[in-house]
């Protein structure tokens, strides 16, 4: 392999439109060969700017022998025959979560890559966020002691379209999986039972879809320790991220990001500015990190931080989430793996 990666990407909707420009102009070890959306028009909205060749057919990127690596971009119900062809083809892959909504499916993709022997990385960005990663420092040089709490608001600055929700696979497989993952990445630690109390409290037409759009999730983890997530889809002020990590020695947070982290007070009031609105600003950082990092594993020949096996443990537990929420908060064990 040369002292570059060569990429195709797939897909140039909004999260391609994060991660296409970082791997053309800001990864030092990448090569964007090709971009592929089967709307032309939108594949040429987002590479010609960039100098990149478009095509419609994504076969054309997994099939060409150049290409060292596919970035799976595209919409969930692509993820899994896209990620079969280009494992079979031994391209590395890079693939935005969730790799599916089905189980059985990931497993399809965690046999194929294994089989294959090539590089698989889940889009699980919020490892990469650099004062996340501070924190998970600090647990694992003991600092915190033994975790005992973790605690996690994870809160949107508006709800989706009701277009999107009926697509989505629900709040705890599009959102809350996010949450899933930092609470067994942060505590080494594995969730072996949920609870689930959710309302539509912002859109009630969510119920209609089957979905919450406001939850509280309650999980045990394998070493005896708890945590707390509470996800909203409509946080009016901001993207709301903050979490916490609680153990025997002391206790390591990790609070909003703002335009401007200063606060005035005086006599009358004290002033502080919102959150960073969303996902784009908040973690423009972790994606370029997180896209830095799958290109030096491949080149470097060094596992991924988050495997294709890290990409189904979320998944069940979101199954389990879902099920605790119909049934009213009752606990509900995680499937194995």
């Amino acid at each position: 392999m040369s002292d570059k990666l060569n990429i195709g990407i797939i897909g140039a909707g909004r999260i391609s439109r994060v991660h296409t420009p970082l791997l053309a102009q800001r990864v030092p070890r990448a090569r964007v060969k090709k971009l592929c959306d089967l709307d032309l028009d939108k594949a040429h909205a987002l590479g010609d700017p960039l100098g990149l060749p478009v095509c419609q057919d994504y076969r054309e990127i997994i099939h060409d022998p150049e290409i060292d690596a596919v970035f799976i971009l595209s919409s969930t119900n692509t993820h899994v025959p896209m990620a079969l062809e280009a494992a079979k083809a031994g391209k590395h892959i890079f693939c935005e979560k969730p790799i599916d909504h089905d189980a059985d499916e990931i497993r399809r993709v965690i046999s194929a890559v294994e089989q294959a022997g090539v590089k698989f990385q889940v889009g699980f960005n919020r490892r990469f966020d650099r004062h996340f990663a501070q924190v998970k420092k600090s647990v694992d040089e003991g600092l915190v002691g033994e975790v005992q709490i973790i605690k996690i608001t994870s809160r949107d600055p508006q709800a989706p379209p009701m277009s999107y929700v009926e697509t989505s696979g629900g709040i705890f497989a599009d959102m809350s999986i996010h949450d899933f993952d930092m609470v067994q990445f942060l505590s080494g630690a594995q969730v072996v039972e949920v609870s689930v109390l959710g309302a539509c409290l912002i859109n009630p037409a969510f119920a209609q879809a089957g979905d919450v759009d406001t939850c509280v999730i309650s999980l045990r983890l394998d070493s005896g320790a708890l945590a707390v997530i509470d996800n909203s889809r409509q946080a009016v002020y901001g993207y709301d991220q903050r979490l916490e990590v609680f153990g025997s020695k002391g206790c390591v947070t990790a609070d909003n990001q703002r335009v401007d982290n200063t606060s005035f007070l005086n006599a009358d009031t004290s002033t502080q500015e919102k959150p960073l609105w969303f996902f784009l600003e908040r973690y423009a950082d972790a994606f370029l990190y997180e896209d830095i990092s799958f290109v030096d594993a491949c080149l470097d020949d060094r596992p991924t931080l988050i495997g294709v096996k890290g990409g189904l443990t979320p998944i069940l537990i979101a199954d389990a989430a879902q099920k605790s929420c119909q049934a009213g908060g009752i606990p509900v064990r995680v499937a194995s793996e």
